[in-house]
């Protein structure tokens, strides 16, 4: 009778926290083992060019700005809408659609979100007036964010040894869209208008979705069983649950200022006397940035040794050194060059040894520490936007670099101050 009592008897807080924990660590297990089963070689590759393709559509309409004020009668001083509609809609997936991967399959989920990505394209290639066309990019943004659901289900599909890697691998992926985005756009431009930018990127976006869906593993993961406005309430709950995301997310919001300043303001002085470079000439240095790429595979690899601590640090001191070159842009171009390699070298290494730390923390929860993130990523990049334009009109390119350096300097000292507890 008391053992029946005992049974019936409401177990203490503590006692079910304690029980759900391990079911929890339990089912994340099986979820761990089932998702990191051996995969065919190609297919982190795959993932790094559907990555690179996502995300290009992003900065497709930077170079094309003259082409469509032309085109919709915009007037120049407000064609850059463009880009911030584009920008701001992106956000806003990241929020709201990003957290989805942690409650449905994510085969299905990518392949719908690259077709949708895929309409939206079509959408702009085929706009006849400038509101369809502000429509259009806006869904180009709020999609384009498969990019992120890619990286987290890159994280998830690798063995926990080869989980850096991957992500590094995807990353890289991301970096080189990024940088061939203008040239791709610049080039289909010149040989059939601006309008087949859009619509070459929709047959490739179509066509990447059903391969992905054809190649992706097809079993059934596990997923946690929520509703959506808890999903996306528990992404906040999450920066209160793991101190890993907070100090990373903190970093992110940092490396990711430093990064923009450089590159919002750059073609500023590289277009003025006495260096009034053209605009290929100005767009050639973007090349350095594949230095990113190749950075971001490699940290992706000492993450999974667990050196991500120490990749850090010193990426964060390459990062603050950059600006002595970066400095000398006016004395010597091939100084800046030093500096752009060292800064975007720096910069992708911080990023996916952050993402590699942050997807090992909660494994059933990556798509959602990857929402919340990525929107310190994307803060910092409009902070830094915002800063540096007006610190070039201030004081010029000396106090864009010591901004910058500032910038840099507190994210090393941040660093220093958490490292030990993380």
């Amino acid at each position: 009778m008391k053992t029946s009592q005992r049974k019936d008897t409401p177990m203490p807080r503590q006692g079910r926290s304690r029980l759900t924990a391990e079911r929890e660590q339990a089912a994340h297990a099986a979820s761990e083992h089932a998702e990191s089963s051996p995969l065919p070689r190609y297919v982190p590759l795959l993932l790094a060019v559907a990555c690179g393709l996502a995300v290009a559509s992003v900065y497709f309409a930077q170079p094309l700005l003259d082409d469509l004020a032309r085109e919709f009668g915009i007037a120049s001083s407000s064609i850059g809408i463009v880009v911030t509609v584009t920008q701001i809609c992106y956000a806003l997936g990241l929020l709201l659609l990003v957290p989805l991967g942690d409650v449905f399959n994510r085969r299905r989920l990518i392949a719908v979100q690259m077709a949708l990505s895929s309409a939206a394209l079509l959408a702009v290639g085929f706009a006849p007036n400038g509101m369809l066309l502000l429509a259009g990019v806006a869904a180009v943004g709020l999609f384009a964010v498969t990019t992120q659901t890619l990286v987290a289900y890159a994280a998830s599909l690798a063995a926990p040894a080869e989980r850096g890697r991957a992500v590094g691998l995807a990353t890289s992926g991301v970096v080189t869209g990024i940088l061939l985005a203008r040239t791709f756009a610049g080039t289909m431009t010149d040989l059939g208008g601006w309008r087949s930018v859009y619509l070459v990127s929709a047959a490739l976006m179509l066509a990447m979705a059903v391969v992905l869906f054809r190649v992706l593993p097809r079993r059934e993961l596990p997923h946690e069983r929520i509703g959506y406005v808890r999903l996306l309430r528990s992404v906040p709950a999450l920066f209160v649950q793991e101190r890993v995301l907070r100090v990373r997310a903190i970093l992110a919001l940092l490396i990711f200022t430093a990064f923009s300043i450089l590159w919002t303001s750059l073609v500023l002085p590289l277009s003025a006397p006495p260096l009034s470079l053209s605009h290929t000439a100005i767009g050639a240095f973007g090349l350095a940035g594949a230095a990113g790429a190749l950075a971001a595979a490699r940290a992706g690899r000492l993450a999974d040794r667990g050196l991500g601590q120490r990749t850090t640090g010193i990426a964060l001191t390459l990062l603050l050194a950059s600006w002595l070159p970066i400095g000398y842009m006016n004395h010597s171009l091939a100084a800046l060059i030093v500096g752009i390699v060292l800064l975007d070298l720096a910069v992708q290494a911080v990023h996916v040894t952050s993402q590699t730390m942050i997807f090992a923390a909660r494994p059933e929860a990556r798509s959602r520490l990857t929402a919340g993130y990525m929107i310190f990523y994307s803060a910092g990049s409009a902070l830094g936007s915002i800063a540096s334009t007006r610190m070039y009109a201030y004081a010029g390119w000396n106090g864009v670099c010591l901004l910058g350096a500032a910038v840099s300097g507190a994210a090393l000292l941040f660093w220093a101050f958490t490292r030990r507890i993380v």
